[in-house]
């Protein structure tokens, strides 16, 4: 463990608080504690005290908080080059390219900047696929998607949630759109016809609950969208580059999907990098003034990226997700709590489910807060933990001492 700096004014984190509420949009409802300093697995407070991070901010920081490499690799790029534009090449995109498609085994990449991006963006390749090679007209074509989806923010991709908070005020929404039930694969046989042209799905619902659909789910998908001319895109933006123990949590399966979308974890949390996957015949769709970002594949977070992943392989971290998430899996199902009704996961990726009547998971985050631990709850009743991938099992025994304290409180 690392040591923790001098205490100092506790009226600091208020003000700042207090700041942000004042000066900024109330569109988050975080914790009561304002981080300054990250290193490893740990953040520290503005007053110095000392937290174990189990959220990672979503999968962003899966090699850990300021990672050494990383702060190398971003200050070499910034004094050399930071953006071009796409108006013209620059020397890191096209290594970056080359090294992510070796590493994952698909033929393109198209890099964009944050997650949402990225899947407004796997749409239009999947829209401009169905019209161009399947022939279906662009007014007709229908993507499938599921309940308890989160694929971001865009007012596309919230048109089709299944969560009214998410919908209501920012209509009207763009069509060409199914909701079916997750996990549920003869309900997606079923929707099956011709004028669907994706499903899109995530392999592990992590904004939903860290919800695992049954084994053989994603194979079926894989069977049903070739049966039927479509292509089937994977949402790895949270669950992809190790987090559920595998490179893609749709390896798991043996599968392979026409086109997979990154972000997050791809830049270590240093600069918004994000993008998708795909095979040439579906990403070739794509001709010059189709879709472009003036930031999307520029040198400094092309840079920060190549370093990001040749930390995840080399640091074997998707190996130590496997290992130590079955680790604390097998922990915390071993915890007796009243509170509890199901312990689910896969990899460094477990969802808390607490029962209707034991008072909403914020609860227990603030209280696990108070003990050092920073998680977060998800749809009121689940607690996600999700630790960067550097953790050791030592940080997460203390962890799972405190999990036994506060699940077992009133």
């Amino acid at each position: 463990m690392i040591d923790t700096p001098v205490t100092r004014s506790a009226s600091r984190s208020a003000e700042l608080v207090e700041l942000e509420q004042r000066y900024g949009a109330h569109n988050y409802h975080p914790l009561d504690v304002v981080i300054e300093k990250g290193e490893g697995a740990w953040v520290w407070d503005v007053e110095g005290r000392k937290y174990l991070d189990l959220l990672a901010a979503y999968s962003a920081v899966n090699q850990g908080h300021c990672h050494p490499r990383l702060i190398a690799a971003l200050e070499r790029q910034a004094h050399r080059l930071t953006l071009t534009s796409r108006a013209f090449f620059n020397d890191q995109l096209g290594p970056l390219c080359k090294e992510i498609c070796e590493l994952t085994g698909f033929p393109r990449f198209l890099p964009m900047n944050s997650g949402a991006e990225a899947v407004e963006t796997a749409i239009k390749v999947a829209r401009k696929w169905g019209h161009t090679v399947k022939g279906v007209p662009d007014t007709e074509s229908e993507i499938l998607v599921f309940v308890e989806n989160f694929h971001g923010r865009t007012t596309t991709i919230v048109g089709f949630s299944s969560h009214e908070q998410y919908r209501f005020g920012f209509g009207p929404f763009a069509g060409g759109f199914r909701m079916l039930p997750y996990g549920d694969a003869d309900a997606v046989a079923a929707a099956m016809n011709e004028k669907t042209i994706a499903i899109l799905v995530e392999p592990i619902q992590g904004e939903g609950g860290i919800i695992v659909p049954p084994v053989g789910y994603l194979k079926r998908l894989r069977e049903l969208t070739q049966q039927h001319g479509a292509l089937l895109v994977c949402d790895e933006i949270q669950s992809g580059l190790g987090r559920s123990g595998r490179l893609f949590a749709f390896q798991h399966e043996g599968i392979r999907p026409d086109v997979v979308i990154v972000g997050k974890a791809l830049s270590g949390g240093f600069y918004p990098v994000s993008g998708v996957l795909a095979d040439s015949a579906v990403m070739d769709v794509l001709k010059p003034g189709d879709h472009g970002s003036t930031f999307g594949g520029n040198p400094l977070g092309a840079a920060v990226a190549r370093e990001a992943l040749r930390v995840l392989v080399e640091e074997k971290l998707v190996e130590r997700s496997a290992e130590l998430g079955d680790y604390l899996l097998a922990r915390l199902r071993a915890i007796d709590s009243p509170h509890v009704k199901e312990v689910r996961g896969k990899g460094l990726w477990i969802g808390i489910e607490l029962h209707p009547e034991a008072g909403g998971a914020r609860r227990f985050c603030e209280r696990l807060r108070d003990e050092g631990i920073l998680c977060k709850e998800t749809h009121d009743h689940v607690i996600r933990v999700a630790p960067t991938l550097v953790i050791s099992r030592a940080d997460l025994d203390w962890a799972i001492e405190r999990f036994e304290k506060v699940l077992r409180l009133p």
